[in-house]
């Protein structure tokens, strides 16, 4: 099976910087560790079996504007496409399978994806 060529977007390349500083003083150290295994396991794996991550279209959706934009980035989407996620230690790479391409589009850590309530209990 012939691997396929890895893609990266610029807005994964700004994902890793905001991740860098979403963690803080411990960012660079956490940000190189992360771009190493990234290069040297995690993109050649995807890139031979492409099919390792979820699919992302497979989520069951269940409030309107989730709905709508699902059908947005379906729209987007080619007819062979297959977009996928990919679960790494604390981190979530998103990435499309396009013909002989593996087009990494987003990684954020998982913290990154939560509520940030902080504002509701600041002191007025």
């Amino acid at each position: 099976m012939a691997s396929k060529r890895p893609v990266f977007t610029e807005n994964f390349s700004r994902n890793l910087l905001d991740v860098q500083a979403f963690l803080g003083p411990e960012g660079v150290r956490h940000a190189r560790r992360l771009l190493d295994r990234l290069l040297d396991e995690v993109v050649p794996t995807i890139c031979r079996f492409p099919q390792s991550g979820r699919s992302f279209l497979a989520h069951a959706i269940h409030s309107k504007e989730g709905k709508t934009l699902f059908n947005r980035v379906r729209d987007q989407l080619e007819e062979a496409d297959d977009l996928r996620e990919f679960v790494m230690d604390d981190y979530i790479l998103l990435y499309l399978v396009r013909s002989s391409q593996i087009v990494f589009l987003s990684i954020k850590h998982h913290r990154q994806l939560s509520f940030d309530l902080r504002q509701f209990w600041q002191e007025g």
